[in-house]
């Protein structure tokens, strides 16, 4: 299960950055990090406003049936 999940965090991480990459505004909203609880999310928001990555954040659950979803940081 560690080896699943730090391959997740990993992907989203690039997925991330790419996003970041492209040719959006400088205000767009993307996806910056995925996490298993809400918790986890606000606290990588907080981080990346007090680290200057972003300016606000928000955190949006998205189920993938049953009790099983994730928590997407979007900034």
């Amino acid at each position: 299960m560690r080896k699943v999940r730090a391959f997740l965090v990993s992907a989203a991480l690039v997925a991330g950055v790419s996003l970041s990459l492209g040719t959006a505004p400088a205000q767009a909203e993307s996806i910056r990090y995925v996490y298993y609880y809400y918790s986890d999310c606000q606290n990588g928001g907080q981080l990346g406003i007090q680290w200057g990555w972003w300016t606000s954040y928000y955190c949006s659950y998205q189920s993938y049936g049953g009790s099983e979803g994730r928590y997407f940081l979007y900034a």
